[in-house]
Parts: structure tokens; sequence; C-alpha cells
């Protein structure tokens, strides 16, 4: 259950300590007060979205924190799982940012708001107004049916074998729209194939015969170069190598008479040496130049294949073009594999869709004992309620295919009165109504839930007189097995509470002298109760009758 509720900065209310007790707690005020406030507080803490325009003060953070008392809960394993540690009295906690950034904590250590939530799910079912209206829906019908009989861990069971499934199925689509693009691309994907496999490349080919191209298309000049070379280095009387003969020659004449010639005679038989080589490599190299038009033909040819196929596949190297030949096998290869990757998806989609047939056969048998339960134990509630003569009905047909719900098409039927037949709930029933079956409801499914506490806000739209006697009882009913509160303008429901708060407006002057309105909340002592509920039935200040009115109300509800 809720213990404390500590708010600052949001919306109306500056700061604010609100406790709850065990039982049934009416919270009360007058129109516009603030009462949903709270709600919206508390909505915080338990994951819902947070908007930095809900800061009452725009310049500072916004924190709610909310005390629950989880003794006897068993949640200890949600905290193992999440690695937070484990209190009886658990702390969360949601502060919002001006920049509209918000951080969420349990027991102090940072959460994320899907935690957050899963967490507030196992602790408070909160009845907003807006609720009601959602007994027409369709996926709120079908998840109360599985409140009853174990339905939400069949519907669990359900839904991962549902996913599972559609993903197969998914899957299945994927491969089957692969293979016939595929079966389309066979024949040219063979095509490029076979073509880049006659061609026959290798890795560094093209490199090898642009240097062989270049080499022939200068090979005249390069012998002509040469073989002048040649000429006038070797050949000639007065050549270079016979002028180095002639020197050498001279010098070993007066080897004798001076000692740097002796030096002087060796390096320039070096240098004798070292250019004999270099004219023999000329000429050697000249004489292996022998140019042939089949080679140059071949080449030429060879090259205008790679740059046709570059361009053909848009790349710029042979290695691409033998990367792509590989993806081509592949993909032939897994073109002629297809046919057995579809046969097996296949038997994996039947076993799946199986699975889910007989889930889904085991849960709408289920829901069919939680309709008749609930069309019977509504009942008295309805009579209580003054709808003597009120009944629901709830048809469950299949659905034209399985959805993330089962294959049940579920539709709660109702009429009011006497005789007729009934009809879909959001055509047939009134405001009143729809809060009343709402309530109903609700009482029902409380006695199947293990959550400790339940909060509605104005459940008591459109009752009045008796009828908000019975409601009171109900609310006071639902209270003794776990902590129910309850926004309500009604005096005989806050009658039957067993404690009270109230919500009212003050407006003071700022800090800035400029009027500021900021909503309060307070526990009424005995006394102070008693004026409060005086006032609901008439008016303020309350007159005598109306104060006696409250003592009797407050009597019956003790």
């Amino acid at each position: 259950m809720i213990e404390h509720l500590h708010i600052e900065n949001y919306a109306l209310i500056r700061e604010a300590d609100v406790s709850f007790g065990q039982g049934f707690t009416a919270i009360t005020g007058e129109t516009g007060a603030g009462k949903s406030i709270l709600l919206g507080a508390l909505g915080l803490v338990i994951g819902q979205r947070a908007d930095s325009r809900t800061l009452l003060d725009p310049t500072r953070k916004c924190v709610v924190e909310a005390q629950f008392d989880i003794t006897n809960l068993e949640l200890s394993h949600f905290f193992e799982e999440n690695d937070i540690d484990y209190d009886d009295h658990l702390l969360m906690r949601r502060e919002v940012l001006p920049s509209a950034k918000s951080r969420a904590f349990i027991n102090d250590t940072p959460a994320t708001l899907p935690l957050m939530k899963n967490l507030a799910q196992r602790l408070i079912d909160i009845h907003s107004q807006h609720e009601t209206l959602t007994l027409g829906d369709k996926s709120f019908q079908t998840l109360l049916l599985d409140t009853f009989n174990d339905g939400n861990k069949i519907r669990a069971t359900y839904q991962s074998a549902y996913k599972k499934y559609t993903e197969l199925k998914l899957f299945l689509e994927n491969l089957t729209a692969s293979d016939a693009q595929n079966k389309r691309d066979l024949d040219y994907n063979r095509f490029l194939y076979d073509e880049l496999c006659n061609a026959g490349l290798y890795d560094g080919e093209q490199e090898s015969l642009e240097k062989e191209s270049e080499l022939m298309d200068h090979t005249e000049v390069i012998k002509q170069t040469l073989s002048a070379i040649s000429a006038e280095c070797v050949d000639d009387d007065d050549s270079v190598v016979a002028r180095l003969n002639m020197a050498k020659t001279q010098l070993s004449r007066i080897v004798h008479y001076h000692p740097d010639i002796s030096d002087l005679n060796t390096r320039l038989d070096s240098c004798t040496i070292e250019l004999n080589d270099i004219f023999a490599t000329i000429a050697d190299i000249n004489e292996g130049l022998i140019f042939s038009l089949d080679r140059q033909a071949y080449v030429t040819d060879r090259l205008d294949t790679i740059y046709r196929l570059q361009k053909k596949h848009n790349v710029s190297s042979v290695a691409e073009l033998i990367d792509i030949l590989h993806k081509l096998e592949a993909a032939i290869q897994a073109a002629d594999n297809m046919d057995e990757q579809i046969r097996q998806a296949m038997e994996s989609v039947d076993a799946a869709y199986s699975d889910v047939q007989q889930c889904a056969e085991r849960l709408t048998s289920l829901r069919r004992k939680s309709a008749s339960f609930i069309e019977q134990q509504i009942i008295p509630t309805f009579k209580k309620l003054g709808m003597k003569d009120a009944r629901l009905s709830i048809m469950i047909n299949p659905a034209k295919e399985y959805g993330p719900l089962g294959g049940d098409q579920i539709s709660f039927l109702f009429n009011a009165n006497c005789g007729g037949e009934p009809r879909d709930i959001e055509k047939v029933a009134s405001g009143g109504e729809l809060s009343r079956l709402m309530l109903a409801i609700k009482s029902l499914v409380s006695q199947q839930t293990l959550l400790p506490t339940i909060i509605f806000d104005e459940i008591d739209t459109g009752v009045s007189g008796d009828i908000a006697v019975h409601v009171a009882n109900i609310l006071q009913s639902m209270a003794s097995n776990m902590q129910v509160i309850a926004i309500t303008h009604l005096p005989q429901i806050a009658a039957k509470a067993s404690s009270q708060l109230k919500v009212y407006k003050r407006t003071d002057v700022g800090s800035l002298s400029i009027p500021q309105t900021e909503s309060h909340i307070k526990l009424l002592t005995l006394d102070e109760r008693v004026r409060e509920i005086a006032i609901m039935l008439s008016s303020e200040p309350p007159t005598n009758s109306a104060l006696q009115t409250a003592r009797e109300l407050m009597s019956l509800a003790v």
C-alpha cells in the first residue's frame, strides 16, 4: 500500500506531504481545487510521461516521491533481477528538470521508466475518469477477462508463441520474396558469372599488363636511344671507353713517380669496370627488346576486356571484379538452395502456428469461464447500485485471424432495463451507468488480484442519493482487503471513508508581490470531517441540519 506521497513544485502544489492509511481514504474539495493533481503527481512515480509545463516554478525542478509498504508482496525477486536493494518500505522518486528531462529512482537507485512502470503495475491500480470510456474498448474487455482464472499467465504464454510465429512468418515472407527476386535475377547472374569466369582474371594482372603495354608503346624510342649510347660511348674510336683506356695506359707509365697516382690508377680501373658493365647491360637490354605485333594485340585486347568489365560493374580494380565474381557465385548457390530453406521455414511456421492455436484455444476456454463468472457475480452488485434489471452479456466469437491478444472477438453487451436485447456498452450505457458498471467490475477484479492499492478518480460520476450510499458501501467493502483511495464529490462516499483528505486552493502574495494561487492538502480531524461533509451537503457555512446529517452519515459509516 502507499504510505506517503511527497510533492514539490508540481502544477499548483509548491510543496505537500500526504500520508495514507489502510482501508478507505476519501479525497474531497471543491471543483478545480486540485484533487486530480494528486493523481498527476502520483502518475509521475509510476512511469507516466513528464512535461516541464507542469512545473509551478519553471526555474526549479519538480520532485515527487512515493513510499509503499511492500512487506507481504513477495517482490524480492524483482529487486534481485534488476540489481536494486530491497526494502520493505519502497521509495519511488521522479524528478522533472526545467529542461524537460526527467530522472527516476527506485530506492535511490537510478531506474528506467519502463522498469518503474513494471514495478508500479504490481503495486497500484489508478482508475481515472476517462478510463470508464474504455469499457467499450475491445482490448480492455479482453484484458479484463484475463484477470480471472489465471488468464494473464496463459495470455503471456500465448503472446510468446504468437511473437515467435509472427517472426517466423515474416522470415518466411522475406525468404519467399528473396527467392522470387533471385529467380528473376538468376539467368542474368549466371551470364555475369560466366563472363567473369571466362575472363580468367587474377589479382595484379592489370598492373602487369599496363606496364607491358607502356613498354611496347615506347620500344622503338628505347632501342634508338640505347643504340646511340652504345655507338657514342663504346663503338667509336674516340668513345668514352677508348679515352679511358688511353688515360689508364698513360697513368701506368708514371705510377712509380708519385704516391697518389697509384690510387688514381686504381680508381680509374674501377670506373672502367663499372662503365663496361653499364654498357654491357645497355647492349643486353637493347638486344632483348623484341617488338611483337601479336603480343601487343594480345595485351591491348586483354586490357580492353578488363576496362570493359570494370566499367560494366562500376569498379576500378581486378580485385573488385574477383570479389563480384565470388558474390555472384554465392547468389547462384543461394538461389539453388533456396527451395530447401523455404521448405524448412514453412515447417517452422506451421509448428509455431500449431502452438499459437493450442494456446489460443486454452485462452478462449478460460475467457468463457471468466465471462460466465462475471455475468453471474456482477448481478448482485448491479442491484446494490440501483440497476436491479441490468444485465451484462459477454459474447466471445472466433476472430478472423489470431492477433496479439488471441483469437477471440469479444463484445460486452449491456441492457439496463427489463426486456429488450443487450447491445454494445458504448451504444446504450449512460455516463452514470458506465461509472457504476466500471465500479462493479473493479469490485470483482479486486477480489482476483493481489494489487494492494486501487485509486478511483470520481467513480461516482452521474450517481446521487441512495445509489451514492451503495457506491460508498462497495468501496468500503473493497477496502476490507486492500487500500482504497477515492476522489469524490459526494458526501455519502466521503462519510464512509476511514480517513479524509481535503484539497483546497489559496491565493497568497509571492516574493515578487504577485498574487499566486496554490493547492494545499490537509488530513482532516473528526470534527473537520463533519464540517466538510456538511458543506458538501449544503453550503459554506454549513447549516445546523447539514451538520447533524453529516454526523449521522459518519455514525452509519462506523
